[in-house]
């Protein structure tokens, strides 16, 4: 027919993919984009402008899909329901953003996708009930689970966990008020035989409703093929501690010796009437109520609820603290296990995975601990990263948590991070990552009574109310569809933003983007402490550097001694360098080779300054600038510019306090101090630009470093400034004829790199000795730093031996017999030792990976 106004297009879908979900949802959305732009679907006739065939491949994987044009056909193949469900929703995606039939028949023509299938199998978010006053009305809105869980599918995103009880640790939070659903079985379920557990404040009809809420989520979530993971993370019915009077919904008729057993009738009830939950998440250390020392019989009773579920279920143990005896238990019920590790300890980091966890998270000897002695001892490794649980003969799988600790309201998306996370997320054969989203854990233990709306702005033209969460609907998109496809085309997610920004699309997703650089590198770098309750980059509580001070109210217990800002480790302390550490290496002339804090203050100031460029270009190109869409990009882009430059000028006054230490000469720390007064003034700037904005009150938690602002962080900076002028002062009448000009001279902003070339092989044989080969500069000298894929132990170190410019080094056939991947990297010096650096290093996007991973394989 003629190409009109009013063309018409029919869907054939082959009979085994027809009736499957998502499909059958994917085809309303598809067919509702073209009616929306004036095109009708027809399912029998044969005058159509376009005819899409949805066919099933078997040599494809389930989500894998590719699309085709042929002629008047678009040809889809897939490899199972949600990848022909992905296929239409792209194909509704693309027709959404046109304006008319003619348009988007034309658009549809010209899609073309070769068929690929997901890098990442696990691309979730989590979500949780963290405050009854802000979180249960959107729990219980079916219009909210509608749009959101529509967004989700058509990102790609394809499990989604719905957490309750993280808003307490039960084992030691003093205080314990807004408990709702915090052991959540019986305000969702009554259970028969135990009849006499009760819930106090809980008002009439509430538990109903609440099972039909998540009902409702979880059957909607199976409707559009997304994994819908029941987050239950507390399992003590009441606080440890007996200072909790003000408990708002106390339970009782439950001793805690019954727990175990009810909690499995409980969930067996729960898994009975929510056909549509997939799995199961459990915090199975301490922290989650219950005693480490017998947490095995405990836990054995409670997931043998999940027998005869009648359908596969996954089990999600939060990795911290488990061990083998855990897993056999999730595998003896018949569960799929799998172990959830954080990625960056409770923080967003970058995409890559912490070459070595701190010294604080190394293994300790065992002790006399009832309640916490797996965790905070033998295997303290696994509190922050993947530890040992990447062992390549395992009976489990493992994804990882992108805890909320960094960033929890600033919008920000970086494709470049976002591919990373796609490309590193499945190192040593883990299957992705969960992301809990953004305003997770907005107001946790019981700071949601503060008036604020659950997004935090108090300008009215700004909040979003329920709909809070379509804010974040770039980061979403760029989430669930990069871990899908590292290297979809910038197209996928241009098209969502040209509606709201015109013109300025591109520059909104530049200013975005380089913003999202800045707290996940700031994180890594300047880590504080692992505990999201105490490190928050997003509103820094400062650590003073003045007099070497110790913060006793925020940092204090997860800092070694002296415990110092310039002695602070990073979360990576093989990659990057502390200031003390380089201090001595400036002094000495004896670089480590790792990035040094000038190297990622100069980083920072670039991301603001680029930030910045990007904005003031949207600016001229945008169609509204009082749009309150434009206006949430710009505010927060703004801000993380500025806290990137408050962040280069903290680091830049830590280095000039470092050698001011180290050589006694005051003008370091003068030269720090400018730094530290331009990084101030930034810090300033966000003040005056949130006012208005957002709430005076950001609370997160109810501790000092949880709440607050940046106007009260200001003060913090001020008086640390002050003491180091007072300081400079000091020294400066002293009259100390000192100079540290040749160290200072040492300093660089950036690092050399190259010299060395190397191609790293496909694996290695277990038990058998591997030769690491690389060709390099003759004035180089080559270290070979190597590991198992395993957090608990340190690097060995081995000279390359050079025969003219090839390098080898030999890892001997007893390392290679541990069932583990290995991992390496070179640190390269200068033929006279002033100059080192990595290989591979870290590029300039700060997505990729520091070093080589090789998978290991038996001997025939």
């Amino acid at each position: 027919m003629p190409l009109n106004d009013t063309a018409a297009v029919r869907l054939e879908i082959v009979a085994a993919l027809a009736g499957v979900s998502p499909v059958p949802w994917a085809v309303e959305q598809l067919s509702a984009a073209l009616v929306g732009r004036g095109v009708s679907v027809e399912a029998e006739v044969v005058d159509v402008a376009l005819v899409i065939v949805v066919g099933a491949e078997e040599a494809l994987e389930d989500e894998a899909f590719g699309i085709a044009v042929v002629g008047s056909r678009i040809e889809v193949t897939a490899g199972g329901a949600r990848g022909a469900g992905y296929a239409l929703t792209e194909l509704a995606d693309v027709v959404r953003h046109t304006d008319g039939a003619r348009a988007a028949v034309a658009a549809l023509a010209a899609v073309s996708i070769a068929p690929r299938g997901p890098a990442a199998l696990v691309r979730g978010v989590l979500r949780t009930v963290a405050s009854d006053v802000l979180d249960l009305g959107w729990f219980r809105d079916r219009d909210f689970w509608t749009g959101y869980l529509d967004e989700l599918a058509t990102d790609r995103i394809n499990r989604v966990q719905l957490a309750f009880g993280m808003q307490y640790n039960y084992s030691h939070d003093p205080d314990v008020k807004d408990n709702y659903l915090c052991f959540a079985y019986p305000f969702l379920v009554d259970v028969p035989g135990w009849e006499r557990v009760r819930v106090g404040g809980l008002a009439a009809g509430e538990r109903a409703a609440n099972l039909d809420a998540l009902r409702f989520a979880s059957d909607e979530a199976a409707r559009r093929g997304i994994h819908f993971q029941l987050g239950l993370w507390n399992h003590a019915a009441q606080p440890e501690l007996e200072d909790s009077p003000g408990l708002r919904y106390p339970i009782s008729g439950l001793e805690d010796d019954e727990t175990a057993a009810y909690s499995a009738e409980a969930l067996r009830l729960l898994i009975d009437a929510c056909p549509g939950i997939a799995g199961v998440t459990f915090r199975v250390h301490y922290e989650g109520g219950v005693p480490e020392a017998s947490h095995g019989a405990f836990w054995r009773t409670v997931m043998s609820g999940l027998r005869g579920a009648g359908r596969p279920l996954d089990v999600d143990l939060h990795a911290k603290g488990v061990d083998a005896e855990l897993i056999g238990i999730a595998e003896e019920v018949g569960a799929h296990a799998v172990l959830s590790a954080k990625y960056w300890a409770e923080h967003q980091g970058l995409p890559y995975h912490q070459a070595s966890v701190r010294p604080l998270e190394k293994a300790r000897p065992a002790r006399d601990d009832a309640l916490r002695g797996v965790t905070q001892n033998e295997r303290r490794f696994t509190r922050y990263g993947y530890g040992d649980f990447l062992a390549e003969e395992r009976a489990h799988d493992l994804i990882f948590r992108v805890w909320p600790g960094s960033q929890r309201f600033l919008l920000w998306a970086d494709p470049e991070l976002f591919a990373g996370y796609g490309r590193l997320s499945t190192i040593g054969g883990a299957l992705g990552a969960e992301l809990c989203e953004p305003l997770v854990f907005r107001g946790r233990k019981d700071t949601g009574r503060d008036g604020a709306p659950r997004d935090l702005y108090v300008d009215e033209s700004l909040t979003l109310g329920i709909d809070d969460w379509k804010k974040y609907r770039h980061e979403y998109r760029l989430w669930g569809r990069l871990l899908f496809d590292p290297e979809a085309p910038a197209e996928t997610w241009l098209r969502a933003l040209r509606p709201a920004f015109g013109e300025a699309a591109e520059h909104v997703a530049s200013a975005l983007s380089f913003a999202g650089k800045v707290l996940p590198l700031v994180t890594v770098t300047q880590s504080l402490s692992a505990s999201n309750n105490y490190f928050w980059p997003e509103v820094f509580t400062d650590m003073p550097i003045a007099g070497h001070a110790r913060s006793p109210e925020a940092y204090d217990f997860d800092l070694e001694d002296p415990g110092t800002w310039g002695s602070a480790s990073p979360f990576d302390p093989q990659i990057f360098e502390t200031a003390d550490d380089y201090a001595v290496a400036l002094v000495s002339g004896l670089p480590s080779g790792r990035i040094t804090p000038d190297e990622v203050a100069a980083r920072l100031l670039e991301l603001s300054a680029s930030t910045e460029a990007a904005l003031s270009a949207a600016r001229a190109s945008a169609p509204d600038l009082e749009d309150p869409e434009f206006r949430r990009v710009e505010i927060d882009a703004t801000i993380q510019a500025q806290l990137g430059r408050f962040f280069a000028g903290k680091i830049l006054a830590g280095v000039g306090y470092s050698l001011f230490s180290a050589t006694g000469d005051p003008e370091q720390l003068a030269d720090g101090l400018k730094g530290y007064r331009a990084g101030r003034a930034a810090l300033a700037a966000v003040v005056e630009l949130a006012d208005g904005v957002y709430a005076p009150n950001l609370a997160f938690g109810d501790r000092p470093s949880e709440q607050g602002s940046w106007r009260d962080r200001l003060e913090q900076v001020d008086r640390d400034v002050a003491a180091l002028v007072t300081e400079l002062a000091d020294a400066r009448n002293a009259r100390r004829e000192v100079d540290g000009s040749e160290a200072a001279s040492r300093r660089k902003a950036g690092s050399r790199s190259g010299g060395l070339e190397h191609v790293p092989v496909d694996g290695f044989e277990h038990g058998a000795p591997l030769t690491i080969t690389a060709t390099g500069e003759d004035a180089l000298d080559v270290e070979l730093h190597f590991r198992h894929l395993n957090q608990g132990e340190d690097w060995a170190v081995a000279p390359m031996l050079r025969v003219g410019d090839r390098l080898t080094a030999v890892i001997d056939a007893a390392y290679t017999a541990a069932p583990f991947h290995l991992q390496y990297f070179f640190v390269l010096r200068s033929e006279d030792g002033a100059e080192a650096w990595l290989s591979p290093g870290l590029d300039r996007s700060l997505a990729n990976q520091p070093y080589y991973v090789l998978p290991g394989a038996s001997a025939a």
